[in-house]
């Protein structure tokens, strides 16, 4: 995502356009900020395969909340519909997929 460019006859919002675009575009290309929160998903012990929803690959994923003291991993590579994480027993889980 990039902030539009507009045309100006006047050099002076010309040259403000130029900078605050160049010091914005940095932070709304961050991958963070198009990102699905899934809350309240169930894994069981083993492979789970959850859908992402993002309708694009994503660049990674991290856990915001779980109930159970388990270990989870991805174990599929990326792909655009869905994440496979393994999981070390059952636990409930909100993920951020970015």
């Amino acid at each position: 995502m990039a902030l539009p460019t507009f045309i100006f006859n006047d050099s002076i919002l010309s040259r403000f356009q130029t900078s605050w675009k160049s010091q914005i575009d940095p932070v709304l290309s961050d991958p963070l900020l198009d990102n699905n929160i899934l809350t309240n998903v169930v894994l069981k012990s083993g492979v789970n395969v959850i859908n992402h929803l993002l309708q694009r690959q994503p660049q990674g994923w991290f856990i915001t909340d779980i109930n159970a003291a388990v270990t989870v991993y991805r174990s599929q590579p990326f792909n655009d519909l869905t994440l496979t994480l393994t999981a070390s027993g059952p636990a409930t889980v909100n993920l951020v997929v970015y």
